[in-house]
């Protein structure tokens, strides 16, 4: 009796929700300006909090998505941004954990919408080669989605994704790749050694700017193309606590695990130079992303920021999956909340 009553009411309650679950669009609900929404903060290392690197940048109505790790289309959902106003996905390099979950991303935007055309795809050279292997991959996926549901819903033109590829002029590291509804994003060169090309991203939209890192150490470059900007969002490792990982896995007997955990450190900045660089392009605030190594307790936010405080005095945050940065249009500051409670580094 008390079983049927309980599912009498959840059933009530679901058909009272779903309507309004079903129809929730977060960019609608955002101010004008330029805002970035944290879609995976964290790395390949397994992480039960933190998805693999996703940033959406939302400007004009429309979102651009930096890179598309494993969960991205799952979180995207689970943050109430619509998958039909993605209008391109950039690509910062080639790592499986900035990439994997790209085939999910496109076939989430084909279908929302039905829409007839392939999504952008834009990155440097080699991202032809990633399109097309994921074009192939869901090839067949595709064809029985459109025979299934029919071209008015599932048009196959739109199935698949298409490249467009830029290569930065000689001897130049930064150049403008997308200026559109009064948003340009310039690509720039960073160090992911031996990583080849590796790049980050600075989005400007009505006087705010965003500047993404990808995956790099303490970059010159990256202070230059990012001064002046209202937010930096900067990849991020603790060498104490990866060598403790290190260690255990040794002590385990993983001597493979331990290995690479051991070459993770020399190409990626620590806290403590992600706030230099912050401090030395004069950027307004910092947040840090691509966390190595997982932070499962509250207590090692300390240990894996060191001194980073000390060096950059401005706004600092560890970032978090479900994290939305505003940037108002005509405002100076950086609005920050999470659309699902605060986990670690909140």
């Amino acid at each position: 009796m008390l079983n049927s009553l309980r599912s009498r009411i959840a059933l009530a309650t679901v058909k009272k929700q779903l309507p309004k679950l079903m129809s929730a669009d977060l960019v609608a609900e955002l101010g004008d300006g330029l805002h970035i929404a944290i879609v995976g903060s964290g790395s390949p290392l397994p992480d039960r909090k933190r998805g693999n690197p996703c940033a959406a940048i939302i400007a004009s109505g429309k979102v651009f998505i930096v890179d598309a790790g494993e969960r991205s289309s799952e979180t995207i959902s689970r943050m109430r941004i619509e998958p039909g106003r993605i209008a391109a996905v950039l690509l910062t390099h080639f790592h499986s954990d900035h990439i994997g979950g790209l085939g999910s991303v496109n076939l989430q935007r084909w279908v929302a919408d039905g829409d007839p055309n392939p999504m952008r795809v834009i990155g440097p050279p080699g991202t032809e080669r990633v399109v097309a292997g994921f074009n192939e991959a869901y090839a067949l996926d595709s064809s029985y989605r459109t025979a299934h549901h029919g071209e008015d819903i599932a048009p196959s033109s739109g199935s698949s994704m298409l490249a467009e590829v830029f290569s930065f002029p000689e001897g130049e590291e930064s150049m403008v790749v997308l200026d559109e509804d009064g948003l340009k994003v310039t690509a720039f060169v960073v160090d992911h050694s031996p990583v080849d090309p590796a790049l980050g991203y600075r989005f400007d939209y009505q006087g705010r700017s965003i500047v993404i890192s990808g995956d790099t150490v303490y970059s010159l470059e990256l202070i230059r193309v990012s001064r002046g900007a209202d937010l930096l969002v900067h990849d991020a490792l603790s060498p104490r606590l990866l060598k403790m990982v290190e260690g255990a896995a040794r002590r385990a007997g993983l001597a493979n695990r331990a290995r690479i955990l051991a070459d993770v450190p020399d190409y990626h900045a620590t806290s403590p130079q992600a706030a230099d660089a912050a401090r030395e392009a004069g950027v307004g605030a910092l947040a840090l992303t691509h966390i190595v190594p997982p932070l499962p307790l509250k207590g090692l936010d300390g240990p894996f920021l060191g001194d980073a405080h000390r060096r950059f005095t401005g706004p600092l945050w560890l970032a978090a999956d479900g994290d939305v940065y505003s940037l108002p249009a005509g405002g100076s500051g950086v609005e920050r909340k999470n659309l699902f409670g605060w986990g670690p580094g909140g």
